[in-house]
């Protein structure tokens, strides 16, 4: 059965004290409401609906960032969950399927989880996700029937006895859309907020003498965001299961908790990653590479055998082949550096291509932007590039090539030839001395009219 995802997105987030809707907050450098969208992704959905409120512009840009198939419809007020699944009703009239009922500030549900929601669906005309609380504080609960869900009662209005039950409501439904919509007509706003609430579904529908399940997991799974402080907690408990997700691949982090990923990281085994470094979006690391302490990395790709830093800048657009060395204070973005070539000291190589073997001096920088546009700089193989030489793009530096140190290159340098060009030096002979004695006595003299 064909599968449509309805991601709630709609909330401003008070407690977050931001301008930024709290959807968009970001961990391990995606926005939850993005986390959310790829786990419901992973179960192939033929419709992808985000119910967008606060922010809808630049949550719709998120949406669409993470897939162009999502389809933004608006909460205009915020009256509780049914009511803001009930605005994908439209968009959904001629859908025969299941919906699962996501939310964007809940950004850790698995996959797996999702693919046991549907799964339950063979038993249930409406599933409910839930799980065992360490301390169920303020969750709705749900109540059981032996196999079968009963209902679900929000904290204001559960009973004490109620208030008893560890079996938490997590907020996820999965249901038969033709049957989610129709339950949805039915809820009304007779409770302690006011709010037409998702959870009276499955009271609704045990009243028609229909099945309601629940399927569970972890807490951990389940945290939902909704101030700064739960954003840092979300952080740290990604960053750890990353970390150990690396460790269990067969990556070496010498200090893993100093070590921080991106929602994407991909780390071949074998791979050395030294204290303090930083990993941003879209980086993959071939295996048997090595990044050095204090390296940040982002939107590059580093192939086997790569020497990368200490206190190296991969920016986006870095392509390293095979074993290439990028050192100390080096940066690097957009572009290709080709096999076994070394940049090892103090150098910017922005918009160029590197060739294999190459060696690029202490000092080097590619001058690539003209204040408008940007242009490219080719290098060829085996050529050697001297310290604290200036390539004013866009130029051509041939195979085998040299330039020499200190040089300014703004014409082509053919392959093989030797380019200088600096200016002649001059030496005056005990020029120095007299220019100290000069400046001493400059001084001296301003210090007595003082």
């Amino acid at each position: 059965m064909s599968t449509a995802l309805v991601i709630l997105a709609a909330g401003m987030g008070t407690r977050m004290n931001s301008d930024l809707p709290k959807v968009l907050h970001e961990i391990a450098g995606a926005p939850m409401l993005a986390h959310a969208m790829l786990s419901g992704l992973s179960q192939e959905p033929s419709r992808v609906i985000v119910v967008a409120g606060h922010g809808a512009e630049a949550v719709t840009a998120a949406a669409e960032e993470v897939t162009p198939f999502a389809q933004i419809v608006l909460q205009e007020a915020q009256n509780g969950t049914a009511h803001a699944v009930d605005q994908a009703r439209a968009a959904l009239a001629d859908f025969d399927g299941d919906v699962l009922v996501l939310y964007g500030d809940t950004p850790f549900v698995r996959p797996e989880t999702l693919e046991a929601m549907k799964a339950a669906r063979a038993r249930h005309d409406v599933v409910v996700l839930g799980f065992e609380a360490a301390d169920p504080g303020r969750y709705g609960r749900l109540v059981m029937d032996g196999q079968h869900l009963d209902r679900i009662v929000e904290f204001k209005d559960a009973s004490e006895e109620e208030r008893r039950i560890n079996l938490c409501n997590s907020g996820l439904v999965c249901a038969n859309a033709e049957l989610l919509f129709d339950l949805i007509s039915a809820v009304g706003d007779n409770n302690a907020s006011g709010e037409y609430y998702l959870t009276d579904i499955v009271g609704l529908a045990r009243d028609r003498g229909l099945s309601a399940g629940a399927v569970t997991c972890d807490e951990a799974e389940t945290m939902g965001i909704n101030s700064r402080a739960e954003l840092a907690r979300a952080e740290a408990a990604y960053q750890a299961r990353a970390r150990e997700t690396a460790l269990e691949d067969g990556v070496t982090l010498l200090a893993p908790q100093t070590v921080h990923f991106a929602y994407d990281t991909v780390i071949g085994r074998d791979s050395v990653v030294e204290p303090n470094v930083v990993f941003g979006p879209g980086v993959t690391v071939e295996s048997g590479a090595r990044i050095r302490a204090f390296s940040h990395l982002e939107g590059c790709h580093v192939s086997r055998g790569g020497l990368i830093g200490p206190y190296a800048r991969l920016r986006p657009g870095a392509e390293l082949a095979e074993d290439v060395h990028i050192g100390n204070f080096v940066e690097v973005k957009a572009a290709r550096i080709d096999r076994a070539a070394k940049i090892n000291h103090l150098t910017y190589i922005g918009d160029a291509e590197v060739g294999q073997e190459t060696n690029i001096g202490a000092g080097t920088i590619t001058c690539n932007y003209d204040g408008v546009f940007k242009h490219v700089t080719r290098i060829g193989a085996r050529a050697f590039i001297g310290s604290s030489s200036i390539l004013v793009a866009p130029v051509s530096i041939g195979d085998e090539a040299m330039t020499a140190a200190g040089s300014v290159i703004t014409r082509d340098v053919e392959p093989g030839a030797l380019a200088l060009a600096r200016p002649r030096q001059e030496t005056k002979p005990g020029m120095a001395r007299k220019l100290m004695e000069m400046l001493r006595l400059k001084k001296a003299r301003k210090a007595e009219t003082e």
